[in-house]
Formats: C-alpha cells, sequence, structure tokens
C-alpha cells in the first residue's frame, strides 16, 4: 500500500491505530490523518514528525490506497463511499457496514480468508464480539459449540472519550455529596452497574446484546449457534470483560479446554486461582491479546464449561484488530 488514510485520528481508537502502525513497522509511503472539521488542524506527532489533521472531505482520498478509520456510524455512512470510488480500500470500525451482505466482517485469527471477498470495504466487528470470538474460535474448531450465554462487563471508553470523562465527574459529585445529572449514560455511572448498552431492540434485548448474536453468527459462518447476551456498563475506564457460558457438541475435559486456551493465536491463558492469578481490566490495559481465566467444566454436563475473559476494547477491540486486517489485506495483495 503506497498511501494510506487514517480517519478519526485525533480520537482515542485513531492515536491507538496510529501506535500500532509504528509498533508494528506497517509499511507504507505516505500517511495521511483526517478528521471532521471540528479536529482538522490538530497537530498529531507520529514517527517524531509534527503532522497536521486534514479535513475529511472527498478530495482526500485521491491517491490513497488504504484507509483505516473510526468514526461514528453517521460519519462512515457519508465518507466511506467517497474513499471506494477513489480506489480505496476501507477497513470500518463503524458499525454501519458491519451486516451488509457483501462486506466481510473480520477477526483475523478467526476468519481471515474473509478479506478477499471484500468489495472496497471491510469492517471490524463489536468490541464485545471480537474478544468472545477470538475466545471461542479454538472451541469452535475442536468441539462445536451449541450455545453460548454471556454477560459483559464493559468499560466506559466503550462510548468514546465522553465516556470516561463522565465517569471522573460522576465519581467527583459522589465524594462531594452532590446531585449528579449524567449525559452519556442513562444514570449515573460511578459505584454503579447500568444493565442497559444500547437502544430496545426486540424482546427487551438492546441494540449491543443483539450485535454480539448478529455478528459472531456472521464472522463464524454459523446460525445455528444459540446466543444469549446480557450486556452491562460498569465503572471502568478501559477493557471489557466478559463471562462466558459455552455448551458445546462433544464433551470437552478440563485440561484439554486449558491447552486449547494456551496455544489459541491472540489469547493469553491466565488462570492460578490458588496464587489469585486471573484477568483483570487493570492488568489487561494496553495489551493487545485477549486474556482467559476461571475456565470450569459444568460440574453436572460434560458438554458445558465457562470462563472469564478481559480484553483492552480500545485495542483488541477496536484499533489493534483493524491493523491487523490491514496487514492481513497487504499480504493477501503482495502475494497476488
Amino acid at each position: 500500500m503506497r498511501s494510506i488514510a487514517v480517519v478519526g485520528a485525533t480520537g482515542a481508537v485513531g492515536r491507538i491505530v496510529l501506535e500500532e502502525l509504528a509498533k508494528r513497522s506497517f509499511p507504507y509511503e505516505e500517511l495521511k490523518l483526517l478528521a471532521s472539521a471540528r479536529s482538522a488542524g490538530q497537530k498529531v506527532i507520529y514517527g517524531g514528525i509534527e503532522r497536521t489533521v486534514e479535513l475529511l472531505s472527498p478530495q482526500a482520498f485521491e491517491g490513497v490506497d488504504l484507509v483505516i478509520a473510526s468514526t461514528p456510524d453517521e460519519v462512515a455512512a457519508e465518507f466511506v463511499p467517497w474513499a471506494v470510488d477513489r480506489g480505496a480500500v476501507v477497513v470500518d470500525e463503524s458499525a454501519y457496514f458491519r451486516m451488509k451482505p457483501d462486506v466481510p466482517l473480520v477477526i483475523p485469527e478467526v476468519n481471515s480468508h474473509a478479506i478477499s471477498r471484500h468489495r472496497g470495504i471491510i469492517a471490524s466487528p463489536n468490541c464485545s464480539t471480537t474478544q468472545m470470538v477470538v475466545a471461542l474460535k479454538p472451541i469452535y474448531d475442536a468441539v462445536g459449540i451449541r450455545r453460548v450465554v454471556v454477560s459483559t462487563y464493559q468499560a466506559v471508553s466503550g462510548a468514546g472519550a465522553s465516556g470516561p470523562q463522565e465517569l471522573e465527574q460522576s465519581l467527583a459529585a459522589c465524594q462531594n455529596n452532590q446531585t449528579f445529572q449524567p449525559s452519556v449514560f442513562a444514570h449515573p455511572i460511578a459505584f454503579n452497574l447500568i444493565p442497559q448498552i444500547g437502544s430496545e431492540k426486540r424482546d427487551g434485548f438492546t441494540s449491543e446484546e443483539m450485535k454480539m448474536v448478529a455478528e459472531t453468527h456472521k464472522i463464524l459462518e454459523d446460525d445455528s449457534i444459540a446466543i444469549h447476551a446480557t450486556c452491562v456498563r460498569v465503572p471502568v475506564m478501559v477493557g471489557h470483560s466478559e463471562m462466558i457460558y459455552v455448551e458445546t457438541r462433544d464433551p470437552v475435559g478440563f485440561n484439554d479446554l486449558r491447552e486449547l486456551f494456551r496455544h489459541a493465536p491472540g489469547v493469553t491463558l491466565v488462570d492460578n486461582l490458588q496464587d489469585k492469578e486471573y484477568p483483570m481490566p487493570l492488568g489487561c490495559q494496553g495489551k493487545d491479546d485477549v486474556f482467559v481465566g476461571r475456565v470450569r467444566v459444568d460440574l453436572f454436563n460434560p458438554r458445558a464449561f465457562s470462563f472469564w475473559c478481559v480484553s483492552d476494547n480500545l485495542r483488541k477491540g477496536a484499533a489493534t484488530n483493524a491493523v491487523q486486517i490491514a496487514e492481513r489485506l497487504v499480504a493477501q495483495v503482495a502475494r497476488v
């Protein structure tokens, strides 16, 4: 890829995209940083060079080969066609294109083969879906999966930059015995759990919960898996946690499970209850892997088990996954 553009370069995910590109020595000759009018003109240090963020416009994509984008859905809906029409391939973090039939939804450790099906757009999944499916993939391949019951404990950074700000404001109000009126979340988030992420959808489920169902089916190309999700916002800055219960098609033993997780791409097993070692958001922040612990086979069902799963939602849940997709795309192009 001769020329690449990062859209949303001044946001939390965009900045990590730039960090990942540098860390991984991503190949390119020209780099453009793009953002909306609100952020255009800002200065960003990348590769030891101060770069000016350009205005997101149709003309900005002239000569661009690859775009990595993290923007709200409505922004993606407008600009992605600009880039595709000018010959670029877009790796898009928004939810807008994820369920389009002709857009591959990709987690490189799981379905990198789908990248070759793209028609100019490759979507990166929801952060909560990504970490779950990375962890489920070795199980799915080894013994099959019938059913998944997942409860998420999602960090405030999943709501964007305003999420951590509101948590800090909410904490300050509690400490000073002041009334706090939330604007980002439906209720005060300090010292609280909010069992709703997204809007109300069918039969009492939320949009976030239904995303986990639909996206998992699309990524694994298997609609037969029964998935029951409950998504909860928690007062954690960075790092989504999930408690996942899985019913498998074939029996699976405790030691076999641990070996599957231990050798799975993108998964780190941290599971030593005696020494109080298990994944926690603080320990996983800033890291690219999906962390698994508290692995247990169901005492009453040899075809079921549960585990605890934590990942940095800004990295593997967003920026890292997008850059990994771009790496696989470049590798495929090089082989042609």
